[in-house]
């Protein structure tokens, strides 16, 4: 399987109002719940209004499209990630999935599922 390194910094946030953000980015995953409205983006991209942010994320994507019927893609990623300590944000699309990783422990991720036969693209 081939994870595919995004090559941005990233931030995870939560905002008063979804208008906070402009939808014309490149690149965003934005979430409406009853209890809160979630952004990930690009940190340079950061609307001035957040209530709460936390920099530092760095992500990759299981390439290609992943079809609803496959089970434990995730949780595999996640376990292997899990047992090394090393803690994600996982974000789910149509498509596929995406991984954050806190900046200090992205390279290590890496490279332990490279170890465990994951084909990193950069």
């Amino acid at each position: 399987m081939e994870l595919e390194v995004l090559n941005m910094d990233l931030t995870v946030c939560t905002l008063a109002s979804a208008e906070d953000f402009d939808p014309a980015k490149d690149f965003f995953f934005l979430g409406r719940t009853d209890k809160e409205i979630s952004l990930v983006c690009r940190t340079e991209d950061v609307p001035k209004g957040t209530l709460e942010r936390e920099d530092g994320w760095r992500g990759f994507r299981i390439r290609g499209i992943l079809d609803f019927s496959l089970i434990g893609i995730l949780a595999r990623i996640s376990g292997l990630l899990s047992e090394a300590g090393i803690s994600i944000f996982a974000l789910s699309t149509y498509q596929t999935d995406y991984i954050l990783v806190k900046e200090g422990d992205f390279e290590s991720a890496l490279d332990l599922l490279s170890s465990r036969g994951y084909r990193i693209l950069r």
